[in-house]
Formats: C-alpha cells, sequence, structure tokens
C-alpha cells in the first residue's frame, strides 16, 4: 500500500485537473501529462488543430511566496523550450505552431497566462 503524498504533490495535481479541464471546456485535445525525459517535466501538452500548447501549472494554496505564474523564470521557460523541442520530436509532430501558456492556480482563482513567453 502506498504511503500518503505530500499535500504540494496532491495540490499539483488538482492544479494539472483544473488545467485540463479548462482546455477541454475550449476545444482542446490533451496529448500529453506529466510527460517526462531525463532533462524534465512538461506538465501539460494539449493541441487545438495545428495550435500546440505546452503548459506549465503552477498551484498555490496563498500567494505569501508571491503569485503563482512568477515561478516560471527564464530559467525555467529555457528548460521547457527545450523539452517542448523533446516532446515534438517524440510525437513526431511537425508542422504545428506551438505556444507556452502558464496555468496559475492560487487558492481557488484560475490565471491562464496564454502565450507567457
Amino acid at each position: 500500500m502506498p504511503g500518503p503524498t505530500h499535500p504540494n504533490i496532491e495540490r499539483g495535481r488538482w492544479g494539472e485537473d483544473v488545467a485540463a479541464a479548462w482546455y477541454a471546456r475550449r476545444g482542446y485535445d490533451v496529448l500529453a501529462r506529466n510527460w517526462r525525459c531525463p532533462a524534465g517535466e512538461i506538465d501539460l501538452v494539449v493541441r487545438r488543430g495545428r495550435l500546440v500548447v505546452v503548459c506549465e501549472v503552477k498551484a498555490r494554496r496563498t500567494d505569501t511566496y508571491g503569485p503563482a505564474a512568477a515561478a516560471v523564470g527564464p530559467v525555467k521557460q529555457q528548460r521547457l523550450r527545450r523539452l517542448a523541442a523533446a516532446w515534438l520530436a517524440t510525437a513526431g509532430l511537425r508542422g504545428v505552431e506551438v505556444r507556452f501558456d502558464v496555468v496559475a492556480i492560487t487558492a481557488d482563482q484560475l490565471d491562464v497566462v496564454t502565450d507567457a513567453f
């Protein structure tokens, strides 16, 4: 029997569920969740037509340590660009437009930053 999960991990999964549902309601198909490779992890990849969105999800209980979206700085952005290239190569997708979004959830407030970087 697995041990208890960490509250931050549970919140992260919940945030990813909320983000995936938000995109699905807008006509996107979820292609990948928590895709991993040696370089890191992509939280969510969705697609609508030729548009593929690589999404970083940040979910926090409070904004005590700043807004959730602020946690996606230049280093994380660069990593996500490299991960997106690896995911696209693995998925065999060509001729698509790629956008990077950040979904920030603080308490129960959802903020989707499209084309974040």
